[in-house]
């Protein structure tokens, strides 16, 4: 009981380190109030990363209905120069990170720049609070309102706001390609019957409904010590992993867990099989981005309860104020319509992502058209290898291709 109480405390220390203080400034320009970073060095993602790789790219935005304005890359033509001739592809990127998750290997590894080579209309996705999409129409990322979403808002708001701008660029559907927490957005609006008139197709890569049976003991331990919800009380609203503290807390953590914590990353995500140290210094470098604290605590309420449900106030009362019932609203997997072309990828060392969980989700889509359903497992392959692994352009990334040619 002890080492457990230990564990809660380390965990929610970690949470609210002040060492994960936001570090980028913000003001007020005069472009319709937006609140936008003013650091010169915040030159976005196409200059840094795709510009340098000799490609074509395009800054756009979007601002979502309840008013958060989203960044969007678009890579238009391949190395070569020439342009896309394929439908459009959005990749939206998982927990923690930003759209630099599809660019970090090499060009003939990495998502972005492949799709980009073989003809398709790459267009890149940048969730609310992350660095390049932390304006606003009215609130400053310093405001606690700024930070009053989960992943309900992401699915409801964000993913159909970049489908839509998408789609009235190009005037094409497009395919979807998720990893992570794009893929929980993906399943929750599609279960809503939200923006499939403009789907061409969906790819998961390390699909997330379910969370109860995750294998991460880390994960486990910051879900269940129910700390996690003092953050509000203490007004801690953005959630921003780093620092030395952090690194501390994590060490003290595994050591009263017997964990081998060599590798944060795999401790929580499992052991990827085949990613470089160049990539994950890569990784470290671009650094983890911010997401609200509301949207852990809804994470952790799945681990607990087990199921895949709207955002719990803990108060049926206050849970009937937001939904009109005491309890939230389930999202419900079997809507998805059967005739949705699917692409599902998921690996046996995934901690988050696990085996068991993508059993529950697969046992909801029984009834999905079978010569509409791919399902992609890979023994040796962890959370981050569907994004960061160097073989992933044969092994994933390929039949991914030869999913789109046939939708």
């Amino acid at each position: 009981m002890a080492n457990s109480l230990t564990i809660c405390i380390l965990v929610f220390l970690l949470c609210v380190s002040a060492d994960g203080a936001r570090q980028v400034p913000y003001t007020i320009n005069n472009n319709n109030g937006r609140f936008l970073s003013s650091s010169d060095s915040d030159v976005g993602i196409c200059k840094s990363m795709v510009e340098t790789q000799g490609y074509s790219c395009e800054e756009h935005t979007v601002t979502t209905t309840d008013g958060y304005i989203l960044s969007l890359q678009r890579i238009p033509a391949g190395r070569s120069g020439v342009t896309a001739d394929k439908p459009p592809v959005l990749l939206q990127h998982g927990l923690l990170v930003d759209a630099a998750t599809w660019l970090l290997n090499t060009p003939d590894q990495s998502l972005g720049f492949i799709l980009a080579d073989n003809g398709y209309d790459v267009w890149l996705a940048n969730t609310r609070g992350t660095k390049y999409s932390s304006g606003h129409t009215s609130l400053s990322p310093s405001d606690p309102a700024y930070w009053d979403w989960s992943w309900d808002e992401l699915a409801a708001n964000d993913l159909p706001a970049s489908v839509q701008y998408v789609h009235d660029q190009t005037g094409q559907n497009l395919h979807y390609v998720g990893h992570s927490l794009g893929t929980l957005m993906a399943l929750a609006a599609f279960s809503k019957q939200q923006s499939l008139n403009m789907i061409r197709s969906v790819s998961l890569l390390s699909p997330i409904a379910y969370l109860d049976q995750i294998t991460t003991l880390l994960g486990k331990a910051a879900a269940y010590s129910m700390l996690g919800d003092a953050l509000y009380w203490m007004g801690i609203h953005e959630f921003v992993p780093g620092g030395e503290t952090v690194t501390k807390f994590i060490n003290g953590i595994c050591l009263r867990t017997n964990i081998d914590c060599s590798s944060v990353t795999s401790a929580f995500a499992g052991p990827p099989c085949c990613i470089s140290p160049s990539t994950m210094d890569a990784v470290f470098k671009y650094g983890p981005q911010p997401t609200a604290t509301k949207n852990m605590l809804h994470l952790a309420q799945m681990i607990r309860q087990g199921t895949i449900a709207m955002y719990d106030y803990r108060s049926g009362d206050d849970n009937k104020k937001h939904y009109g019932q005491p309890t939230p609203p389930v999202y419900n997997m079997s809507s998805i319509p059967n005739d949705l072309p699917l692409f599902l990828a998921h690996g046996g060392q995934d901690y988050l992502s696990d085996p068991a969980d993508v059993q529950t989700l697969m046992g909801d889509l029984s009834d999905h058209d079978a010569d509409k359903l791919v399902v992609l497992y890979l023994e040796e392959y962890a959370h981050l290898d569907f994004t960061l692994a160097g073989n992933t352009n044969q092994v994933v990334y390929d039949p991914i291709m030869d999913f789109f040619s046939l939708n």
